[in-house]
């Protein structure tokens, strides 16, 4: 039987709790003086073109593809196939207050990309804007050779002609769950999968949707750091220690001379209309985005522990700020819209939808 460790256990895991607060209480405090929008460690320089601080508008020529026809959508993403019978949300471009986004081009990227790797890495989020890339390259190259394989935890579409190839690998975490005695134990100090993560030349990381998982979801029953083993801990407290154990292991392991790596930003959910100043509601029968650039309840407490960890890394990675965009899109998550999957969620995003935009700032990112 596993144990969890009392008193100096309780101490340790109270001062490291104490460090990552007062971090989030610096970061919240100077939230509106941070205007850094690649966040390239080494590199910051202050862009004339912030891309992720402006506000959507209705825009006729959107989407960029029909989600009919694309072969790659995940059924719980593909709204409008199960039964969503409105189409406004399909109908609105984000648009920078400094400057404008280039369109996304999927030839052009994949001229860039031609012959390379790309991984997105992470949770249901990160399948979620692999499905869309995918859906927006087939889109420009309909006709395109492609191959698609879906296993759990690789999957990879390749478009043969231009030898790219676009991989996805899950991992919710991160950072490893292992068996104790034939205990689930969330693993906040290891990561051993990243050898499949090396000799790509893109990287795009994501975590913190399952982080905040308790009870019959969560799929470990107690949490390791070093020597100290817990029951259970503060979920921000958790999110820092393994995102700096994965910020390590970049910083160790990848070349970025060779390999350009990105991190995917906090989702944000939207199950609690107090929020955005309608209590009763969640996002149920939303139909348009909010007004402006501002989110009633600010950013999320979870995007302060990324901008904090990237802070400190060594190696250049570029954020794709996407949490406060995406915070303005009540309007485009699946809710009961999605395939077999039984509730309201909240939580993913509808295709085509929001995660195209992540993936057209993605584009900018490579081309501006």
């Amino acid at each position: 039987m596993l144990s969890p460790q009392m008193g100096f256990g309780w101490r340790v895991w109270f001062c490291i709790s104490l460090q990552v607060l007062l971090v989030l209480l610096q970061e919240a405090r100077a939230e509106h003086q941070y205007y850094n929008v690649s966040r390239y460690r080494g590199k910051k320089q202050v862009n004339r073109c912030n891309l992720f601080r402006g506000k959507w508008v209705f825009d006729a020529s959107y989407p960029f593809y029909e989600s009919s026809s694309c072969p790659f959508i995940n059924p719980e993403f593909d709204c409008i196939k199960y039964g969503r019978p409105d189409k406004q949300f399909l109908k609105y471009s984000w648009k920078p207050d400094s400057c404008n986004l280039p369109r996304f081009n999927g030839m052009d990227l994949l001229r860039r990309w031609r012959g390379k790797k790309i991984m997105f890495v992470g949770d249901s989020l990160s399948l979620n804007m692999w499905n869309s890339l995918v859906c927006m390259i087939h889109a420009s190259v309909p006709n395109a050779k492609t191959s698609f394989v879906r296993k759990d935890p690789l999957s990879f579409v390749a478009f043969e002609e231009y030898g790219v190839t676009l991989y996805l690998y899950r991992t919710p975490y991160l950072v490893d769950i292992v068996k104790e005695n034939s205990v689930p134990v969330l693993m906040l100090d290891s990561i051993s999968a990243g050898n499949v993560w090396k000799g790509m030349d893109v990287l795009i990381f994501n975590s913190w949707h399952w982080w905040t998982h308790t009870g019959n979801s969560q799929p470990w029953h107690y949490v390791r750091y070093r020597q100290l083993l817990l029951k259970d801990m503060n979920r921000l407290v958790a999110f820092s220690l393994g995102l700096t154990t994965w910020a390590n292991w970049v910083d160790n392991n990848v070349d970025t001379s060779k390999t350009k790596v990105f991190f995917q930003g906090i989702s944000p959910t939207h199950y609690d209309g107090r929020e955005w100043n309608q209590p009763k509601n969640n996002c149920h029968g939303q139909s348009e985005p909010l007004s402006g650039s501002v989110y009633p309840a600010g950013s999320p407490p979870a995007a302060a522990v990324v901008n904090k960890v990237l802070e400190m890394m060594k190696k250049p990675i570029y954020l794709l700020d996407i949490s406060t965009l995406s915070q303005l899109r009540k309007d485009a998550h699946p809710s009961t819209y999605s395939g077999d999957h039984s509730g309201t969620d909240c939580s993913h995003w509808c295709l085509p939808g929001l995660p195209d935009t992540w993936n057209q700032l993605l584009y900018a990112a490579i081309v501006m």
